[in-house]
């Protein structure tokens, strides 16, 4: 890829202020231009890609420390999911942790953790469970993809950050093990302005409650997707003493269904 564009151009095409691009270059190495003869900083289209990313994850919430380490120094994938489902199966399926951990990088670096979630994340686990059952792959693979993605998810929450529309807790029903799409419910109710306490798997209603009373929050989600958890829920939900401004939503296949999005907007009307 030939460098052509001056720093300016660079501006012109992301938005982004010069100064602002030195300082991520010389701070964090995201970018690391060609040079002419005179010395002037020539970029590429993937560099252009890679401003652009980085901007939407700030967009996001993320800080610029955060969002670069992330980027690292792989090969970006210029907003394109097509084929990344296909190739986090593929990889499940050759029990490739290189390959595998490749993929899911790569549709973390699609423009939005939306598309990544949606094209590439879901469709992907949903043929994996079906590859399971049909006994094409092992419970090993299914759990070296579902762990690899559920790693990547939890790296990216694992920086807290304060406020502005409030504090969700979110949890598994009581015996539910599968946390992936409340991990991905998570992160974006955190990028869109919410403090996330996350509580993961099999987790008691009555110490979720407990801990959204005393961090004061107004939202309380729980995800579940197979039916005894969906009735242990239902039957702890409906003997607890919920408090009146706390917000309670639960989705999963078993709850209601839907995609992380959702979930975030649904949860934005019910607190309007």
């Amino acid at each position: 890829m030939t460098p052509k564009l001056n720093i300016a151009a660079l501006t012109r095409r992301t938005g982004v202020p010069p100064d602002t691009i030195r300082k991520w270059e010389q701070r964090y190495g995201v970018l690391q231009p060609e040079r002419t003869s005179g010395g002037q900083r020539r970029y590429t289209e993937l560099d252009v890609a890679r401003v652009e990313w980085l901007k939407a994850r700030l967009d996001e919430g993320f800080r610029i420390g955060e969002a670069a380490a992330l980027l690292g120094d792989t090969t970006l994938a210029l907003g394109d999911a097509q084929g990344l489902p296909a190739a986090i199966v593929d990889a499940a399926r050759r029990s490739d942790v290189a390959a595998l951990g490749t993929a899911v990088e790569q549709a973390l670096f699609l423009p939005s953790l939306e598309k990544a979630f949606e094209e590439v994340f879901s469709p992907a686990l949903v043929e994996i469970g079906e590859l399971w059952r049909a006994g094409e792959l092992t419970v090993a693979q299914e759990h070296l993809a579902s762990g690899t993605i559920r790693s990547a998810l939890q790296r990216l929450l694992a920086d807290h950050r304060g406020n502005v529309r409030g504090v969700a807790v979110l949890a598994c029903a009581p015996g539910e093990l599968h946390e992936i799409g409340l991990l991905m419910v998570a992160l974006q109710l955190r990028a869109d302005g919410w403090q996330v306490a996350y509580l993961g798997a099999d987790t008691p209603v009555t110490e979720a409650l407990a801990l959204a009373t005393q961090l004061g929050a107004s939202a309380l989600l729980f995800s579940v997707t197979r039916e005894e958890p969906g009735k242990t829920l239902a039957a702890q939900l409906s003997a607890a003493d919920v408090p009146a401004r706390l917000t309670i939503l639960v989705g999963g296949s078993c709850g209601g269904g839907g995609t992380p999005t959702d979930a975030v907007r649904s949860l934005r009307k019910a607190a309007a």
